[in-house]
């Protein structure tokens, strides 16, 4: 993840080198760097950022934790806070921004990479995660289902749908779900159509001529077990 883009927020030109420095020495790319709260924002809308360093005091304007909730809110990215303010006033407005890390300085070099590449994880587990979830919600979206009481005629089986129209029982279903029909006789319909013939053997060529010839062959479609034709006009 060394090639992730970071930005580091910080009022002080000298801080804001030195974090600078210190990214580069971990083999990150050149960070983009915003001097103040209202120049974040405008940056993290413009660049393709994917984690922000963000000091909480950062003189006139917006401070850290009201620039980090509009980058939030706006532009959904990961932000880590490094500051020297540990009070509980701060730490309770820091919580509502969500962060993704929290800082004390002054901090170690192992500090900020650690924090770093957490953020950095936990940001790529989240995307895969929404990947997720969308292609879930996009195959709930495409399922149709059938519930509640559905009226049946007793003799033909076909089906009364709201507008008060029967329809076949296949068309039916095939408009109201995904599932399709491919067409062939059970043992017990063949056995009563084509007495004297083995279900279980396919018809040829040479029978099906015959039941052709003997205008037996009406009710039967294409099946894969008995190849592949279609009824006689």
């Amino acid at each position: 993840m060394l090639n992730s883009q970071i930005m580091v927020v910080e009022d002080e030109i000298v801080v804001a080198r030195n974090i600078e420095m210190r990214l580069k020495s971990l083999g990150y790319q050149d960070p983009i760097v915003a001097f103040s709260g209202q120049e974040a924002v405008q940056k993290a809308g413009e660049a393709a950022v994917d984690l922000i360093l963000m000091d909480i005091r950062l003189g006139s304007g917006i401070d850290g934790v009201e620039a980090a909730e509009t980058i939030r809110s706006r532009f959904d990215l990961p932000i880590i806070f490094l500051t020297a303010y540990t009070d509980e006033v701060t730490l309770q407005r820091v919580k509502k921004s969500e962060p993704y890390g929290y800082i004390r300085k002054p901090f170690q070099v192992i500090d900020l990479q650690i924090a770093i590449e957490m953020a950095l994880n936990r940001r790529q587990a989240e995307i895969e995660q929404k990947k997720l979830i969308a292609k879930l919600q996009e195959a709930l979206d495409t399922l149709k289902t059938l519930s509640g009481i559905i009226p049946i005629c007793s003799s033909c089986k076909k089906i009364r749908d709201e507008d008060g129209q029967w329809w076949p029982l296949e068309i039916y279903i095939h408009d109201h779900t995904n599932a399709d029909f491919s067409h062939g006789l059970c043992p017990d319909c063949f056995a009563r159509l084509y007495p004297g013939f083995d279900y279980q053997k396919p018809l040829t060529p040479h029978v099906i001529s015959r039941l052709k010839a003997e205008k037996s062959l009406g009710p039967l479609v294409a099946n894969s077990d008995f190849g592949d034709f279609s009824p006689p006009a």
